[in-house]
């Protein structure tokens, strides 16, 4: 699971909420309401991600925010798998033509796996895991 510390602010001229992404380099955005605020959150953290990974950037991982501004979005499950499979692949050192090669595909396919937007098979994201030295786990847990 990949979340995002969040902070909102109480819009105080025209209502609602503003939110930041104290972890992140640049973002805002805003809602009427808190749960308008966290689903626009939820949209504007997922481009930012998007773009940073595009650019071959770091995503910033998480730090610890308590206070009652704060919360914690959670980016939907294969999402979070890539941006985990992303930082790993950031960690291993190899180049996109080598993962491609590992993984028996084409170069350009290789972006995909780290697009937020595309849609990719389970089975390619645990392939191209353990291409980069992980495992992919899959956990459920009740819901909240």
């Amino acid at each position: 699971m990949f979340y995002v510390n969040t902070m909102f602010e109480p819009d105080i001229e025209k209502g609602g909420y503003v939110v930041y992404f104290p972890d992140f380099p640049w973002g805002v955005t805003q809602g009427d309401t808190e749960e308008e605020a966290i689903e626009r959150a939820l949209d504007a953290i997922t481009m930012i991600i998007d773009e940073l990974m595009k650019r071959g950037e770091e995503v910033p991982a998480p730090t610890r925010r308590r206070g009652r501004k704060y919360r914690s979005i959670n980016l939907p499950a294969l999402a979070a798998a890539k941006v985990e499979l992303y930082q790993a692949f950031r960690a291993s050192g190899i180049r996109k033509a080598e993962l491609a090669r590992r993984l028996g595909i084409p170069k350009t396919n290789v972006d995909r796996l780290f697009n937020l937007n595309h849609s990719t098979r389970l089975e390619q994201l645990d392939a191209a895991f353990r291409a980069v030295g992980k495992r992919l786990l899959i956990q459920v847990e009740e819901a909240a």
